[in-house]
């Protein structure tokens, strides 16, 4: 469970999943709480629960707050059950779902999703780029990406086994869980207000993030730049015909400076709209290059 202040929620959290834990009698659950540098009570709240169980809640804090990738990749790192379920402690995941996972997963499938049917609750614009995010990655990437689909899943031991031997460092989880392949079931749910506290996702950082998913799993940006390079130059040959033309039929008027300036600016923006794209893949790159941990532990238990 990621956890980026979450005081409220994580009691709440736990106290739940123990009332789930009570209808499975041949299954016990393990937790692993990753803070991911909160700034509130979070910590608090995790070592609290871990003297009162430290057998089966664990946590691991990190030295400052690296992003909800890298605290799903520890948590699955520290994980160490033959399943394994990611989940978020907001109870936006319906911990009753864990019941019908696990039917699904000893019915013979190696992992079960939760996919989200309906947006209720959510502010439109974010809802409506959300699902314009699923359409496009799903045309321009080779990767399926379940719409609705959430990172709350029960996967078994070789399924996660799978995902950690992915070991990039710009990570995109949900098309990392869809790359591994394997035999998936979606379970589908509306959506669920969180039980307590506000989201730590602003519109600006799912737009972010979902760019970096485009990247990582896509090489259609790189082409939109090329196509948009050769109709620039397909355009401005056009142009030259019509301007050889016009001269030769009416000679050569003195062209005007503000159609000049236009052009320019048109050809610019698309040379620099271009070389956006090609230094995002670059930038990508680079901290790829340089292998710096994904995240660094400060205290663990």
């Amino acid at each position: 469970m990621p956890c980026y202040n979450e005081q409220e929620t994580v009691p709440i959290f736990f106290k739940t999943m123990e009332e789930i834990n009570a209808k499975m009698p041949d299954h016990t659950i393990n937790y692993f709480f990753v803070d991911d540098g909160s700034k509130d009570n979070t910590l608090a709240e995790m070592r609290q629960l871990n003297a009162q169980n430290p057998d089966r809640v664990h946590y691991l804090t990190f030295s400052r707050n690296f992003g909800k990738e890298s605290a799903l990749l520890a948590g699955l790192e520290a994980a160490d059950g033959d399943l394994v379920a990611v989940m978020d402690v907001d109870l936006q995941d319906p911990p009753e779902l864990l019941l019908t996972m696990l039917k699904g997963i000893e019915a013979g499938h190696d992992c079960v999703a939760a996919r989200r049917v309906s947006r209720d609750g959510e502010p439109p614009i974010r809802s409506f780029f959300s699902r314009w995010f699923y359409k496009i990655i799903n045309k321009i990437s080779e990767t399926p990406i379940v719409d609705g689909a959430r990172d709350f899943r029960l996967m078994t031991r070789q399924v996660v086994d799978a995902i950690l031997s992915v070991q990039e460092y710009n990570r995109f989880s949900k098309g990392i869980f869809g790359w591994v392949g394997f035999d998936t079931k979606y379970i589908e749910y509306k959506n669920v207000e969180r039980v307590a506290g506000n989201t730590s996702w602003s519109f600006w950082g799912l737009l972010r993030y979902s760019l970096d998913g485009i990247v990582s799993f896509s090489e259609f940006p790189l082409s939109i730049a090329s196509w948009v390079g050769f109709l620039s130059f397909f355009v401005s040959l056009i142009f030259l015909v019509f301007i050889i033309i016009r001269a030769a039929l009416h000679g050569d008027p003195t062209p005007g400076w503000p159609s000049m300036v236009s052009i320019f600016l048109m050809i610019g923006g698309l040379q620099l709209f271009c070389l956006g794209i090609v230094g995002k893949y670059i930038g990508n790159i680079y901290l790829e290059v340089k292998n710096r941990p994904r995240y660094i532990i400060k205290e663990k238990k």
